[in-house]
């Protein structure tokens, strides 16, 4: 193929870009049906920020975990960023008992991993002091948790948000 053959490539695709997307009537992504985009409870957000950071968990939830939860629970999600499928997974979220199971099975993530770290603190106890700290954060989280179900408030079905 020849390097002209490529000038004159580009030079049709400027073309092209120059008379239909200058106008603005070219859009690239359409966020009009986009799942990721739809409002989540106000909880949310906060819950996928200290859940997915190990600094604040002790504990590294991988998509695979994230989707795991899910399954357990009865639910289907995409696999996509951490963020997204934790939001995907709380999105609906109108009651007690749906938030309670999904807890329940991320706690047992976290037991799971409680006994790896106390496996590895006895394994190498040079490290005791990391795994500590670790498994003193995951029980803040779940006792974070714990308070999240407690404070939430359930919605019906049949409540009108205009009727406050």
């Amino acid at each position: 193929m020849k390097s002209n053959d490529f000038s004159d490539l580009k030079a049709e695709f400027d073309q092209f870009v120059r008379e239909k997307c200058d106008s603005e009537s070219c859009e690239t992504e359409s966020n009009d049906n986009d799942p990721d985009n739809e409002p989540v409870p106000s909880f949310v957000d906060e819950l996928a920020d200290k859940l997915l950071a190990p600094y604040h968990s002790g504990v590294y939830f991988s998509r695979l975990d994230i989707k795991r939860v899910a399954e357990a629970i009865g639910e289907s999600i995409p696999i996509k960023e951490r963020k997204k499928m934790v939001k995907a997974l709380f999105r609906h979220t109108t009651s007690k008992e749906y938030l309670r199971s999904a807890f329940d099975e991320f706690n047992r993530h976290f037991g799971g991993r409680v006994l790896i770290y106390q496996e590895l603190s006895e394994a190498f106890p040079a490290s005791k002091a990391l795994f500590d700290e670790n498994i003193d954060k995951i029980k803040r989280t779940q006792k974070m948790l714990d308070q999240i179900v407690i404070d939430f408030e359930e919605i019906e079905p049949t409540d009108e948000p205009m009727m406050v």
